[in-house]
C-alpha cells in the first residue's frame, strides 16, 4: 500500500477562532431567519399535538434522526408524550409502535429520504397525521405531509457546503419552539418538570423545600421574654446558629443569630430574646423551590431558613442542607 506522506495544512489558533465565529455567525443567522419567517403551519401543528390522543412519533435518518431524537426527548420531559422510532426498524416491524391516536413528525434535510418511505406510506394508510420538517417544500415528504414545517434552504456553515450545520441546527431551533409553545400552552409548571426529572442536580434544583427542611420539632424556640443566656443555649443545642422566636399564638415574632449577638454584645446579657432578635426575618414556605431558597439565602447573606406556613413556623433549612442535596 503506497503511503501517503502529505502533511495535512497547519491552522494556526486565531484561525481556528475565526472558523468558529464565522460557523456561528452563519447558524445564528439562518436562526433569526427562521425567527422572521416561521413556516404557516407552525400554529396549526401546536394545535394538533395539543388536542393529540396518542403519542407524538419523531424520526429521521442519519444528522436528522440525531435531532429527531433529541426533539423526542424534550417534548416527552416538557409534557408532550413523544419518542423516536428509527426508519430502518420501523421497516421491520417497529410500524406496530404507531397507532391511528398518534402523531408523526418526520425530519428530513432534503425531503427525499428514501429510509422515511414505510412511515410516510404507513401514515396514510391508517390516516396518522404527518408533520414534515425540511428545506424543501416540494419535496415527496412535503407533498405527503398534513403539516409543512419548511426550514429556510440556507448555505450550511461548513467551508464545502455539504456537512449538516446550518441545516441541523434549524431542525433542533424549530423543534425546540414546538416543545416550549406546547408548554406554555399548557401551562407546565416547574414541579411537572420535575416529576419527569427526579435524578441528579436538576432534580435537586425543583425539589421544594419541603424535601429537604427538618421538621417543626428540630426549631431551636424560645419565647420573647425568655433570657439570653437561656436563648444562646438553645442555640447552641440545636445546632444551627439560631434561635426562633415564638409569639403568644405560635407564630414567628423574630429570629436570634449569631450576627445578632454580636451587634448587641455590649449588654447582650441583660436582654430578652424578644429584644436582641430581628423581627420580620426572612422565610420561605415548604412550597419553595431548593433553588430560589438557595437564592434567598445567598441574596441575603444569611446561612439559615424558618419555613413557615402563614405565620407559623413548620421547619427549618440550613444552607449546608441544600448543597448535600446536590443544589448548586
Amino acid at each position: 500500500m503506497a503511503r501517503n506522506d502529505t502533511a495535512p495544512p497547519e491552522t494556526r489558533p486565531e484561525d481556528s477562532a475565526q472558523i468558529a465565529a464565522q460557523v456561528l455567525r452563519t447558524e445564528g443567522a439562518a436562526l433569526l431567519a427562521l425567527a422572521d419567517a416561521l413556516p404557516s403551519d407552525f400554529g396549526p401543528t401546536v394545535e394538533a399535538l395539543l388536542a393529540l390522543r396518542g403519542r407524538a412519533i419523531l424520526s429521521g435518518i442519519g444528522k436528522s434522526g440525531h435531532v429527531a431524537r433529541k426533539v423526542a426527548a424534550t417534548l416527552a420531559s416538557t409534557g408532550t408524550p413523544a419518542f423516536f422510532v428509527h426508519p430502518a426498524e420501523a421497516s421491520h416491524g417497529d410500524l406496530g409502535m404507531i397507532t391511528p391516536a398518534d402523531f408523526c413528525i418526520l425530519l428530513s434535510n432534503s425531503g427525499e429520504t428514501p429510509e422515511l418511505r414505510d412511515l410516510v406510506a404507513h401514515c396514510a394508510r391508517f390516516g396518522i397525521p404527518l408533520a414534515g420538517m425540511s428545506r424543501d417544500s416540494g419535496s415527496a415528504l412535503m407533498r405527503a405531509a398534513n403539516f409543512r414545517l419548511t426550514i429556510p434552504d440556507l448555505p450550511e456553515a461548513c467551508s464545502i457546503g455539504m456537512a449538516p450545520t446550518t441545516s441541523t441546527t434549524l431542525m433542533m431551533g424549530l423543534g425546540d419552539a414546538l416543545a416550549v409553545a406546547l408548554m406554555e400552552a399548557r401551562r407546565f409548571q416547574a414541579e411537572e418538570f420535575r416529576a419527569f426529572h427526579p435524578g441528579g442536580r436538576l432534580g435537586a434544583r425543583l425539589a421544594p423545600v419541603r424535601q429537604v427542611m427538618h421538621s417543626a420539632a428540630s426549631i431551636p424556640r424560645v419565647g420573647e421574654g425568655d433570657a439570653m443566656a437561656d436563648t444562646i443555649l438553645k442555640m447552641t443545642a440545636g445546632g444551627f446558629g439560631v434561635a426562633a422566636v415564638i409569639g403568644p399564638e405560635g407564630e414567628l415574632a423574630g429570629i436570634v443569630s449569631d450576627g445578632d449577638l454580636r451587634r448587641n454584645m455590649a449588654d447582650l446579657m441583660e436582654r430578652s430574646a424578644g429584644e436582641v432578635c430581628t423581627r420580620s426575618p426572612v422565610t420561605v414556605t415548604p412550597d419553595t423551590l431548593a433553588a430560589e431558597a438557595l437564592a434567598i439565602l445567598n441574596r441575603n447573606k444569611i446561612g439559615v431558613l424558618i419555613v413557615c406556613e402563614g405565620t407559623r413556623p413548620v421547619g427549618i433549612v440550613h444552607l449546608h442542607d441544600l448543597l448535600r442535596v446536590g443544589v448548586m
